[in-house]
């Protein structure tokens, strides 16, 4: 975790209400991992106290640039768009325990709905770097909220659902996912909760609907690996990060909180935000 002072290169509005900012930060660029977040500070004119958490959205460490993707939804956020080129932030990062993905993956499937893209889409960039095939499945309300293919690699294939039907297929962005649950390794999933909870779910019964095995360790190869682990991670089907607001994103006021299958608070400043479903209680009521 470092303190930098983050210089912005690029502000532009991507979609209604959403923009994308780069900064140039050589202190994040370099050592961040796809799920982690930065926590900006906000101008002081704006009579906030509490910083921001930003999913990072891409690091690029060879030129020391990072962006984000915000929606403005308040008067933070809304102070960063009134921002231009020179201006610079106080952000702390990189936080949050990143995705993990088992080496003998090859084909990831993302599922992203709305503004889970932005913590997706460093996610994209990693595996096209390490020579995995990716398809991102998205989901919106309508086409005029559909996150633009011209911000992603070419490699990657792309597939949208809007619930008007007004682009790509008609309805939800789960329904996609049993077209390709059998392609993948692994899948990975940044979005609302009932939409992850859904997913959890299709996760929870993918191994006996599809009679595939899945990713574990050797047998004889030792004790189970702690739930919650890296190691653990790696094996599970189904990665989630979390969207929860967070206060001091440093584990200390458990305001971030979501239970956990032990019946433990667990931290998404800390403890995630990206965690293994089955890490969660997704009946919890929280």
């Amino acid at each position: 975790m470092r303190l930098a002072a983050a210089e912005l290169v690029e502000s532009r509005q991507i979609l209604p209400a959403q923009w994308i900012q780069s900064f140039h930060a050589p202190e994040l660029a370099t050592g961040s991992r796809a799920g982690q977040f930065v926590h900006v500070r906000t101008g002081d004119c704006t009579g906030l106290v509490l910083r921001r958490p930003f999913s990072l959205n891409t690091a690029d460490p060879a030129s020391g640039t990072i962006t984000i993707h915000f929606r403005t939804i308040g008067r933070g956020t809304a102070w960063l768009t009134r921002l231009r080129p020179g201006d610079t932030l106080d952000m702390l990062g990189p936080l949050g325990r990143p995705f993990e993905v088992d080496p003998r993956s090859r084909h990831l499937l993302l599922v992203a709905g709305g503004l889970g893209i932005a913590g997706l889409r460093m996610l994209v960039d990693e595996a096209i770097r390490d020579g995995r095939q990716v398809v991102l499945l998205f989901g919106a309300a309508s086409a005029r909220d559909v996150y633009p293919s011209s911000l992603l690699p070419d490699e990657v294939e792309y597939v949208v659902a809007t619930e008007d039907g007004s682009l790509g297929q008609a309805g939800r962005v789960t329904d996609l996912v049993p077209a390709y649950e059998a392609w993948a390794d692994q899948a990975f999933a940044c979005g609302p909760q009932p939409m992850l909870a859904a997913l959890a779910r299709l996760a929870a019964g993918r191994r006996e609907r599809l009679g595939v095995a899945t990713l574990g360790r050797k047998r004889g190869g030792g004790k189970q690996d702690p739930l919650g682990s890296p190691a653990a991670r790696r094996k599970s089907f189904l990665q989630v990060s979390m969207e929860q607001n967070m206060g001091c994103a440093v584990g200390a006021c458990l305001g971030c909180v979501v239970m956990g299958v032990s019946g433990q608070p667990q931290r998404v400043c800390r403890e995630g935000p990206v965690f293994a479903a089955e890490e969660i209680a997704w009946e919890g009521g929280w």
